[in-house]
């Protein structure tokens, strides 16, 4: 089992959360300071930002190997869009060995959305 912090679309209420069935959502937690959203279009990017102050806002979930290769793929680890990497969250999850989905990809001209991204705003039409 590995443990997953997600900021976007798959957390609860998300419009890509059924990739996170069956699996176990242990806790609401924040990234120490250093990490920023940026909205690509439907989705946040989530980037390593020296100087940010808040950090970012999101789940942590305890996940299968089955679930966590899906979430690679979804991810587009392999294409390198995004990057699964070590995640340094705050208590009560800052000794814990937890990842994260970093954007590797430009974000200069996408819109800076700070520290949460705001599911219920995102979400597709019933």
């Amino acid at each position: 089992m590995s443990l997953i912090f997600v900021y976007g679309t798959l957390k609860k209420g998300g419009s890509n959360h059924h990739l996170m069935a069956g699996q176990k959502f242990l806790g609401a937690a924040r990234t120490i300071p250093g990490f920023r959203l940026y909205d690509l279009g439907g989705h946040p990017g989530m980037i390593p930002l020296p100087g940010d102050q808040a950090g970012v806002i999101g789940e942590v979930w305890e996940v299968d190997a089955a679930s966590l290769a899906q979430l690679d793929v979804f991810e587009g680890v392999a294409e390198k869009v995004y990057e699964r990497a070590p995640a340094q969250l705050q208590p009560p999850f800052a000794d814990r060995a937890i990842e994260t989905y970093l954007y590797r990809r430009s974000v200069q001209g996408r819109p800076d959305i700070g520290s949460l991204w705001r599911v219920e705003r995102h979400r597709r039409p019933a």
